[in-house]
């Protein structure tokens, strides 16, 4: 289990844990409708952060890609896409 550095920290890798479910299921595993609310729900979210706030995130992502050792993991913490839509 990893350490994080920050209470942000933790949330933001619980976050990017959801989402990269989300990402990876099938239609079997979960209704694409409820997959939308929920991506929905998440750049709601981001687009109500200050911009103090959205660079401690995307720092948060960089680092956070930085230590991935999966390559398709790291690729998706890379284009965060919630983030382009909403900086």
């Amino acid at each position: 289990m990893p350490v994080y550095s920050s209470l942000a920290h933790a949330l933001a890798g619980a976050l990017v844990d959801v989402l990269w479910f989300i990402e990876g299921s099938e239609d079997e595993q979960m209704d694409s409708d409820d997959a939308v609310k929920v991506l929905e729900g998440v750049a709601r979210l981001v687009s109500m952060l200050s911009s103090d706030q959205r660079d401690e995130l995307i720092d948060l992502l960089g680092t956070m890609a930085e230590a991935e050792s999966d390559p398709a993991r790291r690729e998706f913490l890379e284009g965060f896409g919630l983030l382009d839509d909403v900086v």
